[in-house]
């Protein structure tokens, strides 16, 4: 198991897209998630697991450990570990044949090639051959999910991929800071102006959040999650024909989850010889 563990640095929507495929293989995983994950597509992120013991994505289970040492029997039962371990102090622990740094931060957090014999890292703030082995391209377009052997993902535009005509203008964030309270529910056809949610301020006051264009509600943050100005609380759709997306794994993350397996199979393989 030493060797032919896989750890995922992240349980987010992209990373459970990794996830399932690698679980898909039949290859054996475990997450590791902060304690207060704050996914937006909450049907399809296995960090839900920190919150409510056990969560399900298109047939894989995801279930909240407490130590490595629950590992080893919930993936003999073809289920997928989820530990709190923002440090990643398991890697040391577990040994794994590879990690993946599925996190989206935008910059590397601490993730590095000494921690396993394969490493790879999602999106910008990793260089390829440097900090990590492998980066994939997160960024939409021509190169999504292409393998960065040497050298750096595109760095962070700062600008949503474009959804039916629309990039900034349906990802919502906190306008004051609080506790974020939801009104609408994921799945939830708006109109643009609707309130979908409210911020309940320290003075006791709210402060609305509304719908920025029609649509489906694709994302939304978890109820009494607390939030800084600014944080992302959002994400429309404006597909209102595409209900069904809501609830499974985006073709983004997909097409970056094929790259990730297509790194690790020869070398998950070969190491087995």
């Amino acid at each position: 198991m030493e060797k032919k563990l896989i750890i995922v640095r992240g349980g987010g929507d992209l990373a459970t897209g990794t996830i399932h495929r690698l679980w898909s293989a039949k290859l054996p995983v475990l997450v590791l998630e902060t304690e207060h994950p704050a996914a937006i597509r909450r049907q399809v992120s296995v960090s839900e697991a920190v919150y409510d013991g056990e969560v399900r994505v298109e047939g894989m289970k995801g279930v909240r450990i407490e130590s490595c040492a629950q590992a080893d029997a919930v993936i003999a039962r073809n289920e997928v570990p989820v530990l709190t371990d923002p440090e990643g102090e398991a890697i040391g622990e577990m040994r794994p044949f590879a990690v993946v740094d599925a996190i989206l931060a935008k910059r590397n957090l601490g993730t590095h090639k000494n921690m396993a014999p394969l490493t790879v890292a999602l999106g910008p703030g990793f260089e390829a051959g440097k900090d990590v082995d492998i980066v994939i391209e997160t960024m939409r377009g021509h190169d999504l999910g292409r393998v960065i052997r040497s050298g750096h993902a595109f760095p962070d535009t700062k600008i949503p991929g474009n959804i039916g005509g629309y990039t900034k203008e349906r990802v919502i964030h906190a306008a004051e800071a609080g506790i974020f309270r939801n009104i609408c529910k994921i799945g939830d056809v708006v109109a643009a102006g609707d309130e979908i949610a409210r911020i309940e301020k320290e003075d006791g006051s709210c402060c609305p959040v509304p719908a920025t264009i029609s649509g489906i509600i694709r994302g939304l943050l978890r109820d009494g999650y607390p939030v800084p100005v600014g944080f992302k609380v959002a994400d429309i759709d404006p597909r209102t024909g595409e209900l069904a997306n809501c609830f499974t794994i985006s073709d983004k993350a997909r097409c970056i989850a094929g790259s990730v397996l297509e790194v690790i199979i020869p070398r998950y393989f070969s190491d087995l010889c």
